[in-house]
């Protein structure tokens, strides 16, 4: 290890004894007391500009952000109150009791963060609500209309209600202002503060300049060769060389420093390993998540294949009852007898649409650029006897060419249609399915004249066996849509209901990849 240099006399003991700062005070005790002077004043900047931005952050916003969650949950229960009103049917009550329960979090909001000179105007936002509650909303609960009792006009509606919940839009529009207003303020002001603070690092900075400068001459042979060799180790670190220790002689002071990089590095070291340590625990538990979810498709295939054999003799022998005694018993075996046909007949066909469903993305078929709407029209073709027997018409726009998988593809536009053709009301089904692009995927759309879909069952469409209709309206098995989205999001796009269509009508929208 190279020495350190050596200076005149008793200089180089006393050098040595010692530190880096006791050597900076003994050269300049005029410039280290500005500096101490000015990072006092810093450091109370500091402070203040904490002191400020706490007080924005954790009070003024807060209180803003709670009066306007306020508005809104007070929206809420006046529209489940008018809903409830005109229908009397209790699902409408779910936005008020929601908004009371919003109300009663923001309004502890405001109290526990009071702004100075909103007090009279919260006072008088709590009143205009207390009274519509009081007078309009409670009243509407305990009178309980009936649905289908009479027929509602805009004479029914609550004049007097309506004044008191625009009161009530009056006040919490004036508290936002004010609320508005004090952020500005708090805003400006910590601006102000963080210009101040600007300042004083600027001087502090000026101060430090100077300092270095008065002590660079006398300092520079001493402290430069054991810096050097700091900077010239943690650059080794730094490269990599987590295992090099950065341990040096020199001043106190210095030593010390490179004892506490060393510390840092001991300990980036340690948590290096521990890092590590969780990403193989999470690489294991990765794997381990795959085998099981190819376990649980395997367990659901498997399953499924292995009731086919015991159902379908199940199956023959009740249908060769049937064929053969009927007749001869009652009627009510007859009765009995077709049920059970029935009922093996519908176990095999949700084996079957089970066995398809699983079957989605484990067949491993290459995926080839397709023209959608020839496939499209090809699946609409399959439905002919449907449309024939229904009078319907199946329009399908021009669409892109896309590598997918077109059996796959072929399915999803088949149920898709199918089901738009199944649900028709009085009039005969009219289908149109269209597609454009928009930025790096296509978007498309299959819309149909028919009973609609109402907007709270939008998720439960797409979920297996779910069905929204009894069979003996309408039959199947409740797997078709679940169907379309198992292979619309395995080629990576989306699928959902457009909840603002309809009824009459329904419109299910659908995305795929521009590309691959």
């Amino acid at each position: 290890m190279p020495s350190l240099p050596e200076l005149p006399g008793n200089a180089t003991t006393l050098a040595r004894r010692l530190r880096v700062g006791q050597l900076l005070a003994l050269i300049g005790l005029a410039p280290a007391a500005i500096l101490v002077a000015s990072v006092v004043v810093g450091i109370l900047s500091l402070a203040h500009q904490t002191q400020l931005r706490g007080q924005l952050l954790n009070q003024v916003e807060p209180a803003e952000h709670a009066a306007l969650q306020l508005a809104t949950a007070m929206v809420n229960q006046e529209t489940g109150i008018r809903g409830y009103e005109l229908t009397g049917r209790n699902v409408f009550l779910q936005p008020y009791h929601l908004g009371l329960s919003e109300e009663s979090h923001d309004l502890s909001v405001l109290h526990e963060h009071p702004i100075t000179g909103t007090s009279a105007t919260l006072r008088t936002s709590l009143a205009s609500i207390r009274a519509w509650q009081d007078r309009t909303a409670l009243p509407a609960l305990r009178t309980r209309p009936q649905l289908g009792s009479r027929t509602v006009t805009a004479v029914d509606v609550d004049v007097a209600g309506k004044h008191r919940f625009d009161a009530i839009r009056a006040a919490l529009g004036t508290l936002q202002t004010e609320l508005m207003a004090r952020v500005r303020v708090a805003r400006a002001d910590l601006n102000n503060s963080a210009a101040a603070t600007g300042i004083t690092f600027a001087v502090i900075a000026g101060v430090l300049l100077l300092t270095a400068v008065g002590v660079a001459v006398a300092l520079r042979r001493l402290v430069n060769l054991p810096l050097a060799r700091l900077t010239t180790s943690a650059r080794r670190v730094a490269g990599g060389e987590l295992e090099h220790s950065l341990r040096l002689r020199g001043p106190r002071d210095i030593e010390q420093l490179a004892d506490d990089v060393d510390g840092m590095r001991r300990r980036l070291l340690a948590e290096l390993d521990a890092v590590r340590e969780a990403r193989n625990r999470l690489s294991d538990a990765t794997l381990e998540l795959e085998r099981s979810n190819a376990e649980l498709e395997q367990f659901a295939y498997v399953a499924s294949h292995d009731l086919q054999e015991p159902l379908r003799k199940v199956t023959s022998f009740v249908q060769l009852l049937a064929e053969r005694y009927r007749g001869q018993l009652d009627e009510r075996a007859d009765q009995y007898i077709g049920f059970a046909v029935d009922g093996s007949l519908r176990m095999q066909q949700l084996i079957n649409d089970l066995l398809a469903f699983s079957r989605v993305g484990r067949a491993g078929s290459k995926r080839a650029p397709v023209d959608l709407g020839r496939l499209a029209r090809a699946a609409a073709d399959d439905l002919q006897q449907v449309v024939q027997e229904t009078g319907g018409e199946v329009v399908i726009d021009p669409l892109p060419e896309l590598p997918v998988e077109a059996s796959l593809l072929r399915a999803a536009f088949q149920n898709l249609i199918g089901n738009a053709l199944k649900f028709h009301g009085d009039d005969p089904p009219r289908v149109h399915v269209e597609g454009r692009r928009e930025g790096r995927e296509w978007l498309f759309s299959c819309t149909d004249n028919g009973i609609g879909i109402e907007p709270a069952y939008a998720e439960r469409i797409f979920v297996i066996f779910q069905r929204l209709h009894s069979r003996d309206r309408y039959p199947g098995t409740g797997i078709g849509l679940a169907m379309c989205r198992k292979i619309i999001e395995y080629h990576g796009g989306r699928i959902w209901l457009d909840s603002g269509y309809g009824p009459p009508g329904a419109r299910i929208w659908f995305t795929l990849p521009a590309a691959p």
